[in-house]
């Protein structure tokens, strides 16, 4: 069994900048898992945002994150980072990281989750 604990959310202006950390723990690696971040804003459902594969680690990106965001991984620390850069008022929501063992932008493939990190935009 796999726990998930994201960190790092805070309340930034637009503009600025925050990296997310999402450490996994419970006598498991990571490293051949297909690690994700997803997000919910209020009254909105779930979304995709990026996902990273294992090692050499190809990254997926939501529309509405690519060229602002990027995701990486540190296998031996069993983290998963979500570099958030350029943040909107629409970037405010929950964040939450999840584990797989197949790629994919829904979150039906994901079989592990965090209880997520709240960010918020606003001047």
């Amino acid at each position: 069994q796999v726990q998930l604990q994201e960190s790092g959310g805070n309340l930034v202006q637009p503009g600025g900048s925050l990296r997310l950390s999402c450490v996994a723990s419970g006598r498991w690696s990571i490293s051949n898992d297909i690690m994700a971040w997803f997000r919910q804003a209020p009254g909105k459902e779930r979304e995709f945002v990026a996902y990273i594969t294992m090692s050499p680690g190809y990254a997926k990106y939501s529309d509405s994150v690519k060229g602002r965001f990027f995701i990486s991984r540190d296998n031996a620390k069993n983290t998963l980072y979500l570099q958030m850069g350029s943040l909107k008022p629409e970037d405010t929501a929950i964040y939450y990281c999840a584990r797989s063992v197949v790629a994919g932008i829904s979150e039906e493939y994901y079989e592990d989750w965090g209880p997520g990190t709240q960010v918020s935009v606003s001047s």
